[in-house]
């Protein structure tokens, strides 16, 4: 087996904040206001295989873009071992970066550029000489489906022009890794499946892609394996198709009995499927055979007022494992 070009054993990282106390009013003293750590990353440990597509899933402020800096080696860890490529990054962040495509979370374009131009000067900050760069700018483009908009200025591009973009340029080094925070996040689903059908090309490069997502159809559609991030920790990890097959069930039925009727009516399913759940507007059933658990209502002389039956999902996966709570 070849080395993992990612290894992290408990893996941790900490912050440092200032306690919620506030000062009285006209208080000089710094002593009310007590330091306390916030730990962002609790003990993850996974690895990454060469041209493996890896993804880290989870809900907003669950340690996903913390891993992404440590592993980018822009951000210092806590504790625990990393390995990027073999080496430290704490000791080879230079070294590293060099060898690293990022994407990140915002796209961070020169908008005083047009888009050739973009590629053409991010290339030279790896030292690259000039005829490489232009060579590459005019690969990239084409890559990225961008070659009208070869002398566009940033700010006349969409927002999935922008991504396409900012992943080109990410690829001008021809990097052994690429990180992408949220690629599609605020992207039309248009715009979201060209970029999708990129990072496909890249997959069969045998590029290695690492990406962060709380989307999770494009988790499904672009990682082979993935781990379930929730505060800092890992809760799940596997295929996204062993997941759902270790923590849903084949299929879920959907039935509606009106908001306030659901409670009730979930009460009498109870024993229909592997697992019931009450959402405000419906219930779900999860079972083997959906089709026949609606029957099945049907035969008690409920009567529902919509249902359907879907294949159960790697949201389904999520919501069970992270919560359906907002927490911001």
């Amino acid at each position: 087996m070849p080395a993992p070009v990612i290894r992290a054993a408990n893996l941790v990282k900490t912050y440092r904040v200032r306690g919620s106390a506030r000062l009285a009013r006209g208080a000089r003293s710094r002593s009310a206001r007590t330091p306390s750590e916030f730990r962002a990353v609790d003990g993850l440990s996974f690895e990454v295989a060469p041209g493996e597509s890896f993804g880290l899933l989870g809900p907003n402020g669950a340690g996903k873009s913390t891993t992404m800096k440590m592993v980018g080696a822009v951000s210092t860890r806590t504790s625990g071992d990393l390995e990027i490529l073999g080496l430290d990054p704490d000791r080879y962040g230079p070294e590293i970066r060099s060898r690293l495509g990022v994407v990140p979370q915002e796209d961070n374009l020169d908008g005083e550029l047009n888009a050739r131009e973009n590629l053409y000067v991010y290339g030279r900050y790896f030292g690259l000489p000039g005829r490489v760069c232009a060579q590459k700018a005019d690969q990239l483009l084409a890559f990225a489906q961008l070659e009208d908009k070869a002398k566009s200025k940033v700010d006349q591009l969409s927002g999935g022009m922008k991504r396409r973009l900012t992943i080109a340029r990410g690829l001008i080094n021809d990097p052994r890794i690429l990180l992408l925070d949220e690629p599609t996040t605020g992207l039309d689903p248009q715009a979201r499946h060209i970029l999708w059908d990129r990072l496909f090309r890249l997959k069969e490069r045998g590029t290695t892609l690492v990406l962060t997502t709380h989307y999770m159809d494009e988790a499904e559609q672009l990682c082979d394996r993935l781990i379930v991030v929730d505060k800092g920790r890992i809760m799940a990890e596997g295929t996204p198709g062993a997941l759902i097959r270790q923590h849903a069930s084949r299929e879920v039925a959907e039935v509606r009995f009106g908001s306030a009727h659901n409670e009730l009516a979930a009460a009498q399913l109870a024993g229909f499927g592997d697992r019931v759940e009450v959402l405000p507007d419906r219930v779900l059933v999860y079972a083997h055979d959906g089709e026949a658990v609606l029957a099945r209502i049907a035969e008690t002389g409920l009567r529902p007022l919509t249902s359907l039956v879907r294949r159960a999902s790697l949201e389904d996966v999520f919501l069970r494992l992270t919560g359906r709570s907002l927490i911001e």
